[in-house]
């Protein structure tokens, strides 16, 4: 799939304000600083799409793009460690919720994770917390060129070793990214297009 239009629709706090177009949406959520904004605008080819920043927890809202006129691309605020109040990060953590557990056009969630860190466990809780509410998702692994591929190996057999021991029968379906070099592009493009089309074929599709 070739991303040829990408249109910033709406930035709200509330479920019930998100857009009403019944098309597939793919949210994107991940620790803060863990270069969200850069992959979204290297998908994209949108240098200021999603905006960047060396500010952890800039994304505050629930931020809508249509991309090519037939889904949604759902840029989420990043969980943990954002320098923002506790009273703050309470209502992040209600509409974050609250958009995974109400968003009936939600299709599949994006977790990203820094794979220059061995497994943490405030991605394996989110992780956990996703499985528990039946939410589909698939895991991306950003900033690939900051480490050799031999620790990324290691870093991905950490990974899997640690969600096996928490209970998951698999490790979930998981992308290797890079933002700078624009590695694992075309596989997420073309894995959110085959979902797009599997959901259209449906009976009752969007």
């Amino acid at each position: 799939m070739k991303i040829t239009t990408a249109e910033f629709i709406i930035s709200n706090s509330e479920v019930d304000k998100c857009p009403k177009d019944i098309l597939p949406e793919y949210a994107f959520i991940g620790r803060s600083n863990v270069g969200k904004s850069s992959l979204i605008n290297m998908l994209t080819n949108h240098k200021n799409l999603a905006k960047t920043s060396g500010r952890p927890g800039k994304t505050q809202l629930i931020n809508h793009f249509k991309i090519n006129n037939n889904w949604f691309l759902v840029d989420l605020p990043g969980y943990g460690y954002a320098k923002v109040s506790k009273k703050t990060k309470s209502v992040f953590q209600q509409f974050i919720t609250d958009y995974f557990e109400k968003r009936e056009q939600l299709v599949c969630a994006f977790v990203l994770i820094d794979i220059r860190h061995e497994a943490q466990n405030i991605d394996l809780e989110f992780m956990e917390y996703m499985g528990e509410s039946e939410i589909p998702f698939c895991i991306i692994f950003t900033k690939a060129d900051k480490i050799s591929k031999v620790k990324i190996d290691s870093h991905l057999a950490a990974y899997t070793k640690q969600m096996l021991l928490n209970n998951w029968a698999e490790m979930p379906p998981y992308f290797v990214t890079s933002a700078t070099e624009t590695t694992g592009k075309e596989e997420l493009l073309a894995y959110i297009d085959q979902i797009n089309q599997d959901v259209f074929k449906q009976d009752n599709a969007f």
